[in-house]
């Protein structure tokens, strides 16, 4: 799959000191998820049921 037009965005729940950051982005079909530290690294591709239930599954940091 393509992604070199896909638009990424941090998600809300990174820390802000360059730590643990993902990136998400819409593609058809997809959720697509990558490590803002490696932008040229491995892209997990998720349908988006999958990716809700990801969400889903992780415990709040409060």
């Amino acid at each position: 799959m393509d992604l070199s037009d896909a638009k990424w965005r941090k998600a809300t729940r990174s820390l802000s000191n360059g730590g643990e950051c993902v990136e998400l982005a819409g593609a058809p079909g997809v959720v697509a998820v990558r490590d803002s530290k490696d932008p040229e690294g491995p892209v997990l591709l998720l349908s988006p049921a999958t990716f809700r239930a990801a969400v889903r599954a992780v415990p709040p940091t409060h």
